[in-house]
């Protein structure tokens, strides 16, 4: 993390998704941070609808003057595969919803991503993609000259010794579109990736949901109604009391690192299997000489994680 006089640039790609809508509520507040843009991508919900939550969350957190933009509508090369079944019709459910006064912005987001890394410095803005890897692979595939801007890729996807959440390998993000992860994976930036490992250690509980809607403002609330929302299906899933925060370790670490252990490692994406599509081959105790090219995270300080999480969310 830079020092405190410099904020880290980042644009966040997501698809919202109650644990997207936390990771936007924690990057929209923290002084550290200059949001550049939040550019949606079709995922846990379809296009039209991640677009349009990804507005209504930047306005509820205050923040009308960052650009939300749409990006592809589904993957490189699968058809999108969506999960209602757990985030509700509009991804997002949990909340009260409007309809927000933030434009979509007419241009579209990988161009956005594209125009932004070109005119930036080299090693100077960080993604943070919490959705399927599409805009970002896309936007590497057609302007392979942003690579040297990028000073970093955090992204939530993946898993190793957690085993899959949508198959019985593959995580959901990496999932629905497995050839972008691949193209990201292979790009020689910096990433640092969260999976199942590290995110199924953060479950939420009714004391910490309590602990978050007693906080007197509306995105606590919001919050508080989504993690409700969020955790049934979870709960029951995993026979715990909650969900787990997927999204929001990325800008966690961004703005506490030590919250997370992380281990350098060589992560390759299974493309072409029928029966693993979607698996990230994460090679943990390096048994297959390959450089690593990603940070993952395996521990998780999860008091401290929904200690920052309540902290930021009690400064709106």
């Amino acid at each position: 993390m830079s020092n405190s006089t410099h904020r880290l640039s980042v644009i966040i790609d997501c698809d919202p998704g109650q644990d997207d809508a936390l990771m936007l509520f924690l990057a929209l507040n923290a002084p550290e941070l200059d949001v550049l843009g939040v550019v949606a991508c079709g995922g846990n919900v379809p296009l039209a609808r991640t677009e349009l939550n990804c507005r209504i969350l930047v306005e509820m957190a205050g923040r009308t003057d960052v650009p939300v933009y749409a990006g592809c509508v589904g993957p490189m090369v699968e058809q999108l595969f969506t999960a209602e079944y757990l985030h509700g019709e509009t991804g997002i459910d949990g909340i009260d919803f409007f309809e927000p006064s933030i434009p979509k912005q007419d241009m579209h987001g990988v161009d956005f991503i594209i125009e932004t890394l070109r005119k930036a410095e080299d090693d100077e803005i960080t993604l943070v993609p919490t959705g399927p890897l599409t805009n970002i692979a896309m936007a590497l595939r057609k302007a392979p000259d942003i690579l040297p801007k990028i000073k970093q890729i955090v992204l939530m996807g993946g898993a190793s010794f957690e085993a899959g959440n949508v198959t019985p390998s593959a995580e959901f993000n990496i999932y629905v579109d497995p050839h972008a992860a691949d193209i990201v994976m292979r790009c020689g930036r910096p990433i640092v990736m969260f999976g199942l490992d590290v995110t199924h250690q953060l479950m939420t509980n009714p004391c910490i949901v309590e602990n978050i809607s007693v906080l007197d403002n509306k995105v606590a609330h919001a919050s508080a109604g989504m993690l409700d929302f969020f955790g049934q299906y979870d709960a029951a899933k995993y026979s715990a009391e909650g969900g787990p925060l997927h999204d929001p370790c990325t800008i966690a670490w961004l703005l506490e690192p030590e919250i997370f252990e992380l281990k350098p490692c060589h992560v390759a994406i299974e493309t072409t299997s029928e029966l693993t599509r979607g698996h990230t081959a994460v090679d943990f105790w390096g048994v297959t000489g390959n450089e690593p090219n990603a940070l993952w995270a395996h521990e998780a300080n999860r008091d401290r994680f929904f200690g920052l999480l309540t902290e930021r969310l009690a400064l709106y």
